[in-house]
């Protein structure tokens, strides 16, 4: 899991600080950057049917994902580096409604762009959201739902202590995938350092923690 993780609140704003990254709500500027990631093939391959997606697409997908925080209380962060104020991609939790069968459940994704990868910034995105879905949201389990054959997603689910609970067949379009979980009591058993004595808690505006 990541190191020492700071949370930001501000007006029920919420804002996760890594070693490398910081997690926040999503802006307007990150519209052009995050469309770059997902107009990339190598990128979409292993999501949904590997479609890629336009701006005005990623838009509404932005749009969406913002609602949810308002909706829900949770939703996707954007994922922005610390060093260089750049948007990476995006982490957090969303509803698997593609998945009626695990239903109840809170699913953790993570989306990076190419540019990003093989650097551990996915797991260290992905950690800080198991963390904040533990312990700040009272979540009694996660779920990572990764296509068959997502070899890299799935180093992601173990790296995060996630274990296998089924494999199955999405009803809409038949993809193969696999569902892995992590409990609240098993996350506890595992949890990080220092998360027991609690992580450093403390206020801030939430408009630009990386004070670039």
């Amino acid at each position: 899991m990541a190191g020492r993780l700071s949370l930001i609140q501000n007006d029920g704003m919420v804002t996760l600080e890594t070693p490398r990254l910081v997690l926040r709500r999503w802006r307007e500027e990150d519209i052009e950057p995050m469309a770059a990631v997902n107009a990339d093939p190598e990128v979409m391959r292993w999501i949904r049917d590997g479609g890629v997606l336009d701006e005005q697409q990623t838009r509404d997908k932005v749009r969406a994902w913002d609602e949810g925080w308002e909706t829900r209380g949770f939703g996707l962060f954007a994922v922005e580096v610390r060093a260089t104020g750049e948007l990476a991609g995006f982490t957090g939790f969303s509803v698997p409604d593609f998945l009626p069968e695990v239903l109840p459940a809170v699913e953790a994704g993570w989306r990076l762009g190419r540019a990003h990868w093989g650097q551990g910034l996915a797991t260290e995105a992905g950690a800080a959201a198991v963390r904040f879905g533990f312990e700040e949201l009272g979540l009694e389990r996660i779920l990572s739902i990764v296509q068959v054959g997502n070899e890299a997603s799935e180093r992601i689910t173990a790296k995060l202590g996630m274990r296998l609970e089924r494999e199955t067949v999405t009803p809409a379009d038949g993809r193969r995938v696999r569902v892995f979980e992590l409990s609240s009591e098993q996350y506890a058993r595992t949890r990080p350092e220092g998360a027991a004595t609690g992580d450093r808690v403390r206020p801030g505006n939430g408009s630009d923690p990386s004070g670039r």
